[in-house]
């Protein structure tokens, strides 16, 4: 007796199957990446405002000299105001000093955007994420300097053992002897934002972004270098006390635990403008039928088939 075969399916009938069926982990909503025409005037904007906002936090010079000597006092009692070796250091040493104080004029403004575009291009799914942390810690750090406006270590009595490099090399740079302002533009600066260092801020923000979205040992290197670098480079200049670079950092982490909440803030602005009164009927039931010809709340077109009680009666509404 032979035993029945299963019959074997068709294979002209495996492709009217329907799609295969993915687990929740693969399928993942698409969702659109950052827009340049919209993200560089955003960037653009809160640039702007906190530059301005810095401008306006100027503080009392005696104010800023108090917080600046309260400051350095802290440090000595803790054992931890390493500024003063470090600025002897890049003091005397001209080939030390020189090329510290070219990179606290110009790295703060070039890595840190070039990072930004580099994000935005490469790594678009981190780069939105990534520009909100950074806005947020921006913006802490302008509230830091309307509360404490801080006179860094430079700016003391000549006493208090403190040099400003970046005064003693001027000639060699384009800048003067008001920080790191081009020379005749000393004005445009806020030389009492020093609480946080932002310098020190924003390298963290970028060694956190070249150590996450970056590969190979080279990026992986440059990311533990850069905010060490900046430390020591804002310390040795006299730009900043330890305690500022140490509040730079606190600041940028605070920055990242209120990214999450203004990233939920701002999505649920975006929908709320996105969404369109237009075209909604009583009970939210759309009432547009064709491109652009819409009707009112039970009006019916000849023709029309109707989705109420007889749902299943496919009779046009005009022969009935």
């Amino acid at each position: 007796m032979a035993i029945p075969q299963p019959a074997r399916p068709d294979r002209r009938t495996l492709h009217h199957r329907g799609p295969v069926q993915r687990g929740p982990h693969l399928r993942e909503p698409h969702r659109r990446g950052p827009r340049w025409w919209s993200e560089l005037p955003l960037v653009i904007v809160v640039y702007a405002a906190y530059s301005a906002g810095r401008l306006l936090a100027r503080g009392d010079r005696s104010d800023a000299v108090g917080h600046g000597l309260a400051l350095l006092d802290m440090e000595k009692r803790l054992g931890i105001d390493f500024e003063r070796p470090l600025n002897r250091l890049f003091t005397s040493t001209p080939s030390v000093g020189i090329p510290a104080d070219f990179a606290y004029a110009s790295l703060h403004y070039l890595v840190t955007p070039a990072i930004l575009v580099w994000l935005f291009r490469r790594r678009p799914r981190g780069y939105r994420a990534a520009r909100t942390w950074l806005m947020m810690s921006t913006l802490l750090g302008l509230i830091g300097f309307t509360l404490m406006p801080t006179c860094p270590p430079r700016l003391l009595d000549a006493g208090h053992g403190f040099t400003d490099t970046m005064a003693q090399f001027s000639s060699y740079g384009w800048w003067g002897g008001e920080a790191s302002a081009p020379r005749g533009l000393g004005g445009m600066t806020n030389q009492f934002a020093a609480m946080p260092s932002l310098h020190v801020g924003w390298a963290l923000w970028c060694g956190v972004m070249l150590w996450l979205h970056g590969r190979g040992v080279i990026l992986r290197a440059l990311a533990v270098a850069y905010p060490a670098i900046t430390t020591l480079v804002v310390m040795g200049t006299a730009n900043h006390y330890f305690l500022d670079a140490l509040a730079g950092a606190l600041t940028m982490g605070a920055g990242l635990l209120l990214a999450r909440p203004a990233l939920l803030v701002a999505d649920r602005v975006r929908a709320r403008f996105r969404a369109s009164p237009r075209g909604v009927g009583s009970g939210g039931t759309s009432t547009v039928v064709s491109g652009g010809c819409e009707t009112s709340a039970g009006e019916h077109i000849p023709g029309q088939r109707t989705s109420s009680a007889g749902a299943g009666d496919s009779t046009p509404a005009a022969t009935r």
